[in-house]
């Protein structure tokens, strides 16, 4: 795949999770994980994808690999955060949001962290 393939395809994987087709998204990625694998954002895009799929354990790991090559990476820490809940790992899913909303302090963060408080509170 050419240069400009791979960025078309990519492209097109993100639309394709802008309209919640995330299957599709993944099938559209095929082709740049084959060139591209080690990039932050397909790792990222593939992560979203697989996430939106309820492929929580694949999107770990492409979260995990984002976070390799960039532990800074609050978004990464967030999705990453909202995935270990989703797979019901509470404490730490709030390890993640925490370090993420530390590292960007918007109100989604800081409400996502909440959530994931009151969830613990809740099972305690």
């Amino acid at each position: 795949m050419t240069t400009e393939g791979t960025v078309e395809a990519f492209r097109r994987a993100e639309e394709l999770l802008a309209q919640r087709r995330p299957l599709e998204a993944l099938r559209v990625l095929e082709p740049v994980l084959d060139v591209d694998a080690d990039k932050p954002s397909v790792q990222l895009l593939l992560g979203r994808a697989y996430y939106f799929s309820a492929q929580l354990r694949r999107a770990e790991r492409a979260f995990l690999r984002v976070l390799e090559f960039d532990p800074s990476d609050h978004y990464a820490r967030l999705v990453l955060g909202r995935t270990l809940q989703r797979l019901g790992r509470l404490h730490e899913a709030r390890a993640q949001l925490r370090l993420a909303a530390m590292m960007h302090p918007s109100p989604a963060y800081q409400e996502a962290l909440g959530e994931i408080n009151a969830h613990i509170a809740t099972r305690s």
